[in-house]
């Protein structure tokens, strides 16, 4: 049997919307079919709770402190391994079909010489991917990273013309008169897209990842399949836009306490202008049930290309990969966006479906194991038949998770937060070198340390809404404490020695100066100890 991987990224889902990972206010069948036949991973948290440096760690498996991406638009370093660099080590062709939100370091390449149009330097610019299509649905035409002329130029094809289709068509609705009503104002949200649900975004990504199944051969394969939506503008197509109303949204997670803390940070944050709008229920009542009819729309084209996938054979064959690169706050504790690390916005969906007997007795099991989105590099790697390149990869194979082999292996999940470019860190003036955030979550206690303020701390179990710091609780001192140890201990790992492995090293170790150095020797018993010999021309 042959081997291959479809990894399916969405964008901004949140885990607690989809119904097999426990919804009841709105019914994913097709993702629940998934599951039915994998595993779902019902602890999973990213490495950033925004788009691009959550990727940039889902392509490399190394944490963002590693990396170095900390924030959209933040290129990636060159010299960077990535999955792509991973598999074509061992002959796997690992494509993209969609989004990725990465930058290139263009500097870095125009140093050492590297053309962005050579072959080296394309894969470096797109991230290891070799590309079938790249769409980061970016906004506006004079935006200059927009990647979306695939899908502008199959617009047109259809009759769908404009300057910019993208905006005009799929992110725009029409008013009575036919004006043109831009998605971007969330008080369009409940209108229906000007283009038919067939054309959207979230139908042609499904098309075109067909399509790139479609024309493989016997060389083993990795497909990224990722698509744009739920992710902003929240502008669904008909019939999509209007299969929710607000009674079908669940209720709001947020406390009058949590407004009125006395925490810097949080209350720099929740005076910002974004949560200052998500924070009116006339914006949730209007933009959740939108969302709601994205990710419909996202699982009926999950049931198309699922069928797809069966009808051809090609769910003997092929790993299948469902996941977000976060969730989004959606009104919850009085936040818009995707900040900070609450689970409706750090924590993911994950349900990893194994084609090999070996997972049989595993398909549709739960597992409360904390995972990190690190953890899936190395999972393609083995499944590939890879060697396990822990000297570079910080996460680690989620394979016996798939065969019910699995031991606890993680006792803490870890996320980063670079938010030098927010409204709040100018409102506190923080310089940007100290505006950073970490979570620690050891399945129950949540600690966010906050560089130069006080920690704030959830314990999920007595409070799983998250609404009640404990951080200044004497009877949690004990947690606090060994969360920021284990913080302190995470922060001291090797992260940056990734040109030679283990291994390496202790064969060096043991065989101790190179051959030719001869180092605190006092005679020749002290060489022959060593088992070393001068050289011929050297005497004692």
């Amino acid at each position: 049997m042959g081997k291959n991987v479809l990894w399916i990224m969405a964008d901004q889902l949140r885990w607690d919307y989809l119904s097999c990972f426990g919804a009841t206010h709105m019914n994913t069948p097709h993702l629940d079919r998934l599951a039915a036949k994998g595993v779902r991973f019902n602890k999973t948290y990213v490495q950033s709770p925004i788009c691009g440096p959550s990727r940039m760690s889902f392509y490399t498996g190394r944490y963002v402190r590693s990396h170095g991406s900390t924030w959209n638009n933040v290129p990636l370093k060159i010299g960077e391994m990535t999955l792509g660099d991973h598999l074509r080590e061992i002959g796997v062709k690992c494509s993209l079909v969609g989004k990725t939100h990465m930058t290139p370091d263009k500097e870095g390449m125009a140093r050492l010489g590297i053309e962005p149009d050579s072959t080296i330097g394309a894969l470096a610019s797109e991230c290891g991917f070799e590309v079938v299509l790249r769409d980061d649905g970016t906004n506006h035409t004079d935006y200059p990273h927009r990647h979306a002329e695939d899908y502008d130029a199959y617009l047109r094809a259809h009759g769908f013309d404009g300057d910019n289709p993208w905006e005009e068509w799929a992110n725009s609705a029409e008013g009575e008169n036919g004006e043109l009503l831009t998605g971007w104002l969330l008080k369009n949200s409940h209108l229906p897209a000007r283009v038919p649900a067939e054309h959207s975004e979230t139908a042609w990504l499904t098309t075109r990842g067909i399509e790139f199944i479609e024309a493989q051969g016997d060389q083993p394969w990795l497909c990224h399949l990722s698509y744009i939506k739920p992710h902003w503008p929240y502008l669904a197509p008909a019939p999509y836009n209007d299969m929710y109303d607000p009674n079908d949204v669940p209720p709001v997670v947020r406390s009058d306490a949590e407004r009125e803390t006395d925490h810097p940070l949080m209350k720099a944050w929740l005076d910002s202008r974004i949560c200052q709008s998500f924070s009116r229920d006339e914006v949730r009542d209007r933009v959740a049930p939108a969302y709601m009819g994205l990710i419909k729309q996202l699982d009926d084209e999950m049931g198309r290309l699922f069928d797809f996938l069966e009808n051809t054979g090609r769910m003997d064959d092929t790993m299948i990969v469902f996941c977000s690169d976060h969730g989004d706050n959606m009104g919850d504790h009085w936040l818009g966006e995707k900040d900070l690390f609450y689970d409706c916005s750090a924590r993911i969906p994950l349900i990893i479906y194994d084609p090999r007997p070996e997972a049989d007795a595993q398909r549709g099991a739960i597992t409360e194991a904390l995972v990190e989105g690190i953890d899936l590099v190395p999972t393609f790697l083995e499944f590939f038949g890879g060697e396990a390149k822990p000297h570079i990869i910080e996460g680690r194979s989620l394979q016996a998770h798939l065969h019910g082999e699995a031991e606890i292996w993680r006792n803490f999940a870890f996320s980063e937060y670079d938010y030098s470019t927010r409204e709040a860190r100018l409102a506190l003036g923080i310089d940007q070198a100290d505006a950073r955030l970490t979570m620690v979550f050891d399945g129950r206690w949540k600690l966010v340390h906050v560089e130069g303020f006080a920690p704030l701390l959830y314990d999920l179990e007595a409070d799983p809404d998250e609404l009640i710091d404990r951080a200044s609780d004497p009877a949690c001192a004990g947690e606090l404490q060994r969360l920021e140890q284990a913080h302190f201990h995470w922060t001291r790992q090797h992260h940056t020695r990734t040109t030679v492995t283990g291994p390496v090293m202790d064969a060096r170790a043991k065989g101790q100066e190179p051959h030719g150095i001869y180092i605190a020797l006092w005679d020749e018993a002290d060489l022959n100890a060593l088992g070393k010999i001068l050289p011929d021309k050297a005497s004692g």
